[in-house]
């Protein structure tokens, strides 16, 4: 991997090197560039998504803006008035969704396009249920939808990610009739101990440099020491779209933070914030998302629930690794790694405005705390619902995607202080049920969340009818 180096800090007199290193989920091709507040500074197409090769390799994929203007355009054209019609509150009845589905299988049909964009709702905001017609509702803003240039399903208007059936089928089966309820969902992209093992000793021979022209040799060493990276991804299958989602959005956040990829808003990368003096030589920054898990309003009779706010944290802590390639926590974050993680979090709605896949990562949080919370309220058997064809992979595949498993090393240098200092790992971590506790649902005091699901109610609905505004 060839890296660049900014101009402003070939002009450091020291010859001393920092290294930022990623070792995640992609083989990312082409260097970014420097690491000041913009974070980039190349002149390659915007990253736009992945794709996943047959042997589990994942790779970016570049955006084309013409052609998703195109697509967005002949969506616009082709989609009935109807679901094309923007919509402040959406419902989508799960089981009648089901219902309908159900008759495709049987007929050997494919679920239709408006079925696999979820009539176009692009982000969840309630949970309904109505015991008298059992029917178990996910509501929130909804418009017409197309693709984008890698295929991406968004808003014909406000460019969000549409929440897929794919996924939604994922996160019911996780936290199903019969699922565990103490299930979580996590990925996590991370070195093996003997790769770690040959970077200690690899940086202890490279020791201070004399010329800023070994910089990509030292790149190049440190990337062959560490070898290829394991993907583990737990709670809902790898081969699935939902865990390809978790992977890259846990991915393309850390090429933001060491400057491989450009910071989609005004903000400080991590690089851009660091100094010599605030890791040691053998720190490993781990950087990885979170629900925002005090983000729940609900009803008295609990029938009724409210996403609110971002929905997801970045968070991030030290490591150590010793020189048997071992990990241990510190429980601590130096003030470069929790700096960019704060701002990460404060700004994560513009980010996901500029990028789709921090849009999709939000939904999937949702979907997976919407999920555990129709478990936890019994949902299932109160509707006298077993998820039906959902349930069944045989008659309804969503593990349909190459599963990532190894991947290659990333990584940037820049002349900064006097230490090698090594941020890498990470992932997603979902505990859904956290989101569930006593102290994290906010009662609603006032009626108002009922009085929303009351409006929202079921009524004079066609027997094939599975949405309505």
């Amino acid at each position: 991997m060839q890296m660049t180096l900014s101009s402003r800090f070939q002009r450091i007199c020291s010859l001393s090197l920092f290294i930022t290193l990623l070792t995640t989920s992609f083989a990312y091709s082409q260097g970014g560039g420097g690491g000041g507040g913009g974070g980039g500074g190349n002149n390659n197409p915007p990253i736009a998504g992945v794709e996943i090769d047959p042997q589990g390799v994942l790779r970016v994929m570049q955006t084309n803006p013409q052609v998703t203007e195109m697509q967005l355009k002949a969506a616009r054209q082709s989609l009935s008035p109807d679901i094309a019609r923007a919509s402040k509150m959406r419902k989508v009845s799960l089981n009648r969704l089901e219902k309908a589905v159900a008759q495709q299988v049987a007929s050997k049909k494919m679920p239709t396009p408006d079925m696999v964009a979820m009539a176009g709702l692009t982000r969840l905001e309630y949970v309904f249920f109505y015991p008298e017609s059992g029917d178990i509702v996910l509501a929130g803003p909804a418009e017409g939808f197309g693709k984008d240039s890698v295929g991406r399903i968004i808003g014909v208007d406000s460019r969000r990610p549409c929440l897929l059936l794919d996924d939604v089928i994922v996160a019911l089966r996780a936290f199903g009739p019969q699922s565990k309820k103490s299930n979580s969902i996590w990925v996590s992209i991370d070195p093996t101990q003997e790769g770690l093992q040959r970077m200690q000793q690899t940086r202890k021979q490279i020791g201070s440099l004399r010329s800023v022209d070994e910089v990509p040799m030292v790149v190049n060493r440190l990337q062959q020491a560490l070898g290829l990276n394991e993907v583990k991804i737990s709670g809902v299958p790898a081969g699935t779209h939902f865990a390809q989602v978790l992977t890259e959005a846990d991915y393309r956040m850390k090429l933001i933070g060491i400057g491989l990829e450009p910071v989609p808003v005004p903000m400080q990368n991590y690089i851009s914030r660091l100094t010599s003096t605030m890791a040691s030589s053998n720190a490993l920054v781990r950087w990885y998302f979170v629900p925002d898990y005090e983000a729940l309003s609900v009803s008295e009779d609990r029938n009724a629930m409210q996403l609110v706010g971002n929905g997801v944290k970045l968070i991030g802590e030290d490591e150590r690794v010793d020189a048997s390639g071992q990990r241990k926590a510190s429980g601590k974050a130096n003030p470069a790694s929790k700096g960019f993680t704060g701002e990460f979090t404060k700004k994560f709605s513009q980010i996901a405005a500029a990028h789709p896949v921090y849009g999709q990562l939000r939904n999937l949080v949702d979907l997976s705390i919407a999920a555990a919370y129709i478990q936890d309220q019994d949902m299932y058997q109160k509707s006298g619902w077993d998820l039906g064809v959902f349930a069944n992979e045989d008659q309804l595949a969503v593990e349909v995607y190459t599963a990532p498993k190894q991947v290659d090393t990333a990584i940037n240098a820049v002349m900064k202080g006097s230490k090698l200092i090594t941020p890498i790992g990470g992932g997603v971590q979902i505990q859904a049920r956290q989101a569930l506790s006593k102290e994290n649902m906010k009662e609603d005091a006032d009626g108002g969340l009922s009085k929303v699901q009351t409006a929202a109610a079921v009524k004079n609905l066609s027997d094939s009818q599975w949405w309505w505004d």
